[in-house]
């Protein structure tokens, strides 16, 4: 396979992840704040499959391309770990309120506070063990080494 194939390859790939993350969201599985950070990643790689589609193949939208899907697995595996309990997430979207002894009545009471926050730490669905945020990053790993592979190939 070419080196544009593979990279439009990889590129398919991350459309196809983000079609499935909103697919899930429309069936009511509202994505956490790490879950939308998985997501522009894929956005970028999708606007390099564009260019490569136009321009053809080249060393910088290859590396580009593998950053992309690399750092989408990066914050996969990050939430994963938020999820599974490993470390702790953003503060904002993570936790028991165990805090909840430092706040006055009146921030309790406040209609300031965000409502239907999605809790990072907590797993909305899951396949085989693993949640969404799993499977992205198996999935974008898998696209990293595409778009790799497209490096060492000809055009």
């Amino acid at each position: 396979m070419t080196a544009r194939k593979l990279m439009l390859l990889a590129a398919f790939g991350s459309a196809a992840l983000l079609m499935g993350a909103f697919g899930f969201q429309a069936l009511g599985y509202a994505p956490c704040k790490l879950c939308l950070w998985q997501r522009w990643p894929h956005g970028v790689a999708i606007a390099i499959g564009a260019l490569v589609a136009f321009l053809g193949p080249r060393l910088l939208f290859g590396m580009a391309g593998a950053l992309s899907a690399l750092t989408s697995a990066a914050i996969g595996v990050y939430h994963s770990g938020v999820e599974r309990g490993w470390w702790q997430g953003p503060t904002s979207c993570s936790g028991g309120g165990n805090d909840l002894g430092g706040l006055s009545g009146q921030d309790l009471l406040s209609l300031d506070a965000p409502v239907n926050v999605v809790m990072c730490d907590e797993v909305a669905w899951a396949f085989a063990g693993l949640s969404m945020a799993s499977w992205n990053a198996v999935c974008s790993l898998g696209l990293a080494i595409v778009w790799i592979a497209a490096l060492w190939r000809k055009a």
